[in-house]
């Protein structure tokens, strides 16, 4: 299958604290994580969100168009990502912006987000991928399947999300067995 692809480690909980740590709210870096980090979007697709596509209602929703598949999703704005986007100057058409003042493109908006990382101490596998890997984990790791990882990650076949529900199943499956494994005293 494409399980290759999916080699490297998704960012650990511990170097996601160190990235925070090093890059505080209002920073560029900690509103680049958090895009990444609270929405499991690319970085293709997070250079180009603005506030033109917050839809606001009773839970703010984000929308957005995916350029690699064309899927539409709309991401709840979780109260982390709405503090960090509060902090975003208003006259900016994307919320993340070179120091020219333009939009990212996706490889150098990559590039930067490295050196965040390597301004934080972090491994080289640390990058802005490994996050999206970590959101999809998370969600599993909550007890939610492939379909509700597909929901906010946008992937279109399920089977490329399921390695991230198989681990979490089976770890909650043996915690489950515990008591069958122990036998009696």
């Amino acid at each position: 299958g494409d399980d290759h692809r999916h080699a490297a480690i998704a960012q650990t909980a511990d170097e996601i604290a160190r990235f925070e740590a090093r890059h505080p709210e209002g920073t560029d870096a900690r509103l680049a994580f958090a895009l990444l980090n609270y929405t499991g979007q690319r970085r293709a697709d997070v250079v180009t969100m603005g506030r033109q596509h917050i839809r606001d209602g009773e839970t703010p929703m984000l929308r957005v168009r995916q350029s690699k598949t064309g899927t539409e999703l709309e991401i709840p704005i979780t109260p982390p990502l709405a503090r960090v986007l509060a902090l975003v100057p208003k006259t900016r058409m994307t919320f993340l912006e070179t120091s020219a003042n333009k939009p990212y493109s996706p490889a150098y908006f990559g590039n930067v987000f490295r050196a965040w990382c390597d301004e934080a101490g972090l491994p080289a596998r640390c990058r802005a991928h490994g996050i999206r890997k970590a959101v999809a984990t998370r969600i599993a790791d909550e007890g939610h399947g492939a379909h509700t990882i597909a929901a906010v990650t946008g992937h279109r076949r399920l089977a490329d999300v399921a390695h991230y529900t198989r681990s979490a199943d089976q770890r909650r499956n043996a915690l489950r067995a515990a008591g069958a494994i122990g036998g009696t005293e």
